[in-house]
């Protein structure tokens, strides 16, 4: 097919997104750029299978590539310039033109330009805004650009009604301000009465019918002179990708809906129709090899913890999970970041236990962290639940400083800065607390919220510790304190019976405000009315007595213990 279209007649412009599936509109209300770390990237394969397909029909592109992948990913970016395709720049991070002033504009071109010519070598001389298009009123940023020295944009995305009245709009065109001339290569559309329609690839060929843009890209071939603009991201030919839960359902469909019939989609135009980069199409000079700038290093944040100068604290980190294959590589990056962050002030071992998990969460665990020393691993035989696994956790640890999180990411470990220094010596367990007064919870549904807050209120009636939060599984715990517990009930409602056992005993629980949010990836495993119901079975044994307070003999044993065994935190 790539020697056939050698010989048409003309050549349009393919355009390619290089991304990573967390990177993009849809998802970003629920994802915040800093954590895009956290999660398992797929953009060296999905770039390499893009290239591939590239190489196979014989076509060209130009790749519009965010500066932070330059800055994280400089291999990747370098890969596509030695395949023979442009690379030009999608701004730093994913913002909308409306999210910035000129000013703040102008810093994001410079510092993604500057990030992609480091990893290409070469010169950058192509923008396309991260999110939207430009609309009449945004044409200001074209100046910038031009004044920058770019040479091309591809940010106009002329549809309905949009620019009215200036046709040329819709075709490569250039673009005069006082700056100078940029050429402008707009995403093609269609003309259907007053109406300018979408058919320039991407989002377009998944969510509208097939035959609509086939007939319409075929009517563009016949009767249009200017080559058409089209375009996909690296994200569209992978079906397979995480899926992130917490997203509308207008944006899940915007981002999954029919990914399984993109690679077919995209082929049909790649076969058909011959296409090169916009380098290619303006007949740009070969880009001039650039001198790398040095990437700034960011100032190391101050992390104040209670650990002896020049000591690191030794701490044991506990995982619970059941059924979590897809969410691993997340928990592993997430942790790294951690770790990464306080290395200088706590010593941190693992302990994964994997609660009778029924998917590969086993041989995950083993493949990420198995051979590592600071890891240790440990298997429930059939699935007991979240509190059996984190007592778990708790006899399989290596210090006296246990914090407990989980899998899912529902909170950021990097809270536990916060929370480890408030273990002092007369402390037992420290508890996060979303639902304080200075705590946050984010993306959590209304009704959950209430339901959440109202059993608070219900267990504050029948606790000596007066807390905002009881329910919360992101804790600190004195081992010694909590080793020798036994549950009624193993499963969430266990957390909640931790809790309450050490209160019983005259134990200390403090709490820390905290940040929660739903997680991002996979489905929650607790069943909420079950869940419910049980919080309230247990309320009913607290208030018959099945769960008083330890004979005073006992409580002066364990306070000789905590003696003893103070000085470890």
């Amino acid at each position: 097919m790539a020697i056939e279209k050698a010989g048409l007649r003309r050549r349009h412009i393919l355009t390619v997104v290089l991304e990573d599936y967390c990177h993009v509109a849809p998802v970003s209300r629920a994802v915040p750029t800093d954590y895009w770390h956290r999660f398992e990237s797929r953009l060296q394969r999905n770039t390499e299978l893009t290239l591939d397909l590239l190489d196979e029909v014989g076509a060209k592109a130009t790749f519009f590539v965010l500066g932070w992948i330059g800055e994280h990913h400089p291999e990747v970016v370098a890969e596509v310039v030695r395949r023979g395709h442009e690379v030009a720049s999608k701004g730093f991070l994913h913002r909308s033109i409306h999210q910035m002033t000129p000013d703040q504009f102008r810093e994001d071109i410079i510092r993604s330009r500057d990030a992609l010519q480091n990893a290409t070598g070469q010169e950058v001389r192509g923008y396309r805004v991260p999110r939207g298009g430009f609309g009449r009123h945004d044409l200001w940023a074209l100046e910038i650009l031009t004044e920058e020295g770019f040479a091309f944009d591809s940010s106009l995305r002329p549809l309905g009604f949009a620019f009215k009245g200036e046709p040329h709009r819709r075709f490569i065109h250039k673009h005069q301000s006082a700056a100078g001339g940029i050429w402008e290569v707009p995403l093609s559309t269609w003309k259907l009465g007053p109406l300018y329609l979408p058919i320039s690839g991407g989002n377009y060929v998944r969510q509208l019918p097939d035959p609509f843009i086939r007939r319409a890209v075929k009517a563009w071939e016949d009767d249009v002179r200017s080559p058409l603009v089209f375009y996909f991201h690296v994200w569209e030919l992978d079906p397979g990708q995480p899926r992130i839960s917490v997203v509308s359902t207008v944006d899940r469909v915007r981002q999954y809906r029919n990914l399984q019939r993109m690679p077919e989609r995209i082929r049909y135009y790649l076969d058909r129709y011959a296409f090169g980069s916009i380098a290619d199409h303006l007949k740009l000079a070969t880009p001039a090899a650039r001198e790398m700038r040095p990437k700034p290093v960011p100032p190391t944040p101050e992390i104040t913890i209670a650990a002896a100068p020049g000591t690191r604290l030794p701490i044991s980190v506990i995982v619970p999970c059941y059924n979590e294959e897809a969410t691993l590589g997340y928990t592993a990056n997430t942790l790294r970041a951690f770790a990464d962050a306080v290395r200088d002030q706590f010593e941190i071992s693992y302990v994964f236990v994997d609660d009778g998990s029924q998917d590969a969460t086993w041989q995950r665990l083993n493949d990420l962290f198995g051979a590592r020393p600071d890891c240790v691993l440990v298997r429930h035989p059939q699935n007991r639940g979240v509190a059996a696994a984190t007592l778990t956790g708790i006899t399989n640890s290596r210090s006296e400083v246990v914090c407990a999180i989980d899998c899912d990411g529902t909170y950021d470990p990097l809270q536990l800065r916060e929370m480890v220094p408030m273990l002092t010596p007369d402390v037992d367990l420290v508890t996060a607390s979303p639902y304080h007064p200075k705590g946050r919870v984010l993306n959590l549904s209304a009704w959950r919220l209430v339901l959440s807050k109202g059993l608070s209120v219900l267990y504050r009636m029948l606790h000596r510790h007066k807390l905002y939060t009881y329910t919360s599984c992101f804790r600190v715990y004195r081992r010694s304190a909590v080793k020798d517990i036994q549950l009624r009930n193993e499963r969430f409602v266990g957390i909640m019976e931790i809790l309450s056992r050490l209160d019983a005993r005259g134990g200390s629980i403090v709490e820390c405000p905290a940040v929660m949010e739903v997680r991002l990836l996979g489905r929650s495993k607790m069943k909420v009315l079950k869940t419910i119901w049980g919080h309230l079975v247990f309320m009913g044994q607290m208030i018959g007595g099945r769960t008083a307070a330890v004979p005073p003999t006992a409580l002066r044993v364990r306070e000789e213990k905590l003696r003893d065994t103070a000085g470890h935190a």
